[in-house]
């Protein structure tokens, strides 16, 4: 989470949304990316993120969901390797 934040540029329509669906975090915070649990939860729910995304932040973010949803919560998903990986490898790109 923390690297994707700090990868949005800072005027880009994603972080523009980001600032609105949190106006009590300050900028500063929001781009030092202090989010709590409970914050990711909203935006891992949350559809309208994605719409504010260009494609290849879609991309990153879809994978960093995808590794949430089978790897950190109380199951194992089998892939989590390759989950990560992808996850990664998008990232990098």
């Amino acid at each position: 989470m923390r690297q994707f934040i700090k990868s949005l540029p800072k005027y880009g329509e994603c972080f523009r949304y980001l600032c609105s669906k949190f106006p009590k975090l300050s900028e500063a915070k929001l781009k030092e990316r202090v989010f709590t649990a409970p914050d990711i939860r909203k935006l891992l729910s949350d559809s309208l993120l994605s719409e504010t995304m260009e494609d290849k932040e879609k991309e990153v973010w879809d994978s960093f969901k995808d590794v949430v949803h089978r790897f950190l919560e109380n199951t194992k998903h089998p892939l989590y390797k390759t989950n990560v990986q992808r996850m990664l490898t998008a990232y990098e790109a």
